[in-house]
């Protein structure tokens, strides 16, 4: 049976989005609410968040060209020691884990993006994480055309992809925040940031404690 967060004393919130939705302004923002409220917060990021998941972010993000399945499998392993070394145990001693990129990541890149069936990225994704899924996920949406134009100049190895390939990254975050609306909360990242911010807060209070 899968196991849900809720199942644990934490809460774990993910961000979700293409790239240059803003996520990182995000996650900082609802860290510092969260933190003025005394509960402990642990920010973290994936690929990356342990020192081995770092090794694994420079050969997806800024190696050479990775076959789609492989990719695959590095983000699962990735998200596999991240989750046992990292998540897990912050939301059994009660933290509330503010992350940037979870398994819908997968689904959407490598999933939609890379043409992979999505039904065997994300079985791949639970079970490398023993089925934990978010309490909720922000899902930033933005036109990948207004993502490239927030990067400027600087991009990775996913992000110097086509449009086409960005396009069916953002159709298949939506498709996700569709059928499981009851996890889900997507705003429009074109709004100011304070904006977000503040919509993000509302949904997240109740599950906090509501912390205001």
């Amino acid at each position: 049976m899968p196991e849900p967060a809720a199942a644990s004393r934490g809460v774990f919130v993910v961000l979700e989005g293409g790239d240059g939705a803003g996520k990182s302004t995000q996650q900082r923002l609802l860290a510092d609410w969260l933190a003025e409220s005394g509960a402990e917060v642990v920010l973290t990021r994936e690929p990356g968040g342990t020192p081995l998941g770092e090794q694994i972010r420079a050969l997806l993000l800024h190696g050479d060209h990775v076959a789609a399945r492989a990719e695959a499998l590095l983000f699962a392993a990735d998200r596999a020691h991240h989750v046992e070394t990292v998540v897990r145990p912050a939301l059994e001693r009660g933290a509330v884990v503010v992350q940037d990129r979870y398994l819908d990541s997968s689904v959407a890149y490598q999933g939609a993006g890379r043409d992979l069936a999505a039904d065997d990225v994300r079985r791949l994704s639970l079970w490398a994480t023993h089925d934990l899924r978010p309490d909720l996920t922000v899902l930033l949406d933005v036109p990948p055309q207004v993502g490239a134009e927030r990067r400027g100049g600087v991009h990775d190895r996913l992000e110097r992809e086509g449009a086409d390939f960005h396009e069916r990254v953002r159709r298949g975050f939506l498709d996700l925040a569709e059928a499981e609306a009851h996890r889900y909360l997507v705003v429009d990242a074109s709004l100011p940031a304070d904006e977000i911010a503040g919509i993000v807060r509302e949904r997240v209070a109740p599950l906090v404690g509501g912390a205001s």
